[in-house]
């Protein structure tokens, strides 16, 4: 298998693409889904707008494939592994994060795009959950998470925002095992 020059045309469009991408992901995060700009993402990646309609075809697009870039934090259907990462996110505003859901919480079009990634994350989760079904333990887990952050870090109720997060966690913990663990066979 060859791999291109590194001038080549495909190469040079690789780089492009990766430009256009960060820049778009640093305009998402500062000014969300709906105040970035196709022209604010292609001066910023130092293109013409319409390089950026070119590969991308429209904001959703372009906003879909940020999302569908970042990593996706490795996520299983252990208790401790699901509530190791919430604490992190407890413990230290997960800034990038928190613009990402921000824009879904107030545009459908963002929120159809980053419903993709919290697919992936909750098929990741479901994976190891063994019940008939996983998939539904995995979509509360991750309502669970995603409901704790934007209520501490975007919300800032008052409890949870000044909560201690091992606290929060040692609550959750129960039930995280509940939602993992392997359902009690029916009385018969």
């Amino acid at each position: 298998m060859t791999t291109p020059a590194a001038n080549s045309r495909t190469e040079q469009r690789r780089r492009t693409e990766a430009r256009i991408l960060d820049a778009a992901a640093q305009a998402f995060l500062v000014a969300g889904y709906e105040r970035t700009t196709i022209r604010a993402v292609a001066s910023a990646a130092g293109v013409d707008a319409g390089l950026v309609m070119h590969y991308f075809g429209s904001k959703q697009e372009l906003f879909r494939r940020v999302i569908e870039a970042a990593p996706v934090p490795e996520a299983s259907g252990a208790p401790e592994q699901i509530l190791a990462a919430l604490a992190d996110r407890l413990a230290s505003e997960p800034v990038g994060s928190l613009a990402l859901f921000r824009s879904m919480l107030t545009t459908p079009e963002a929120a159809s795009a980053a419903g993709e990634a919290l697919a992936r994350f909750q098929e990741q989760i479901a994976q190891d959950i063994p019940a008939g079904d996983a998939g539904l333990r995995a979509a509360i887990i991750s309502a669970i998470t995603f409901g704790v952050t934007v209520s501490r870090h975007l919300l800032k109720y008052d409890e949870l925002a000044t909560a201690d997060p091992a606290e929060v966690i040692d609550l959750l913990r129960p039930c995280m095992i509940a939602l993992t663990a392997q359902p009690p066979a029916p009385a018969g």
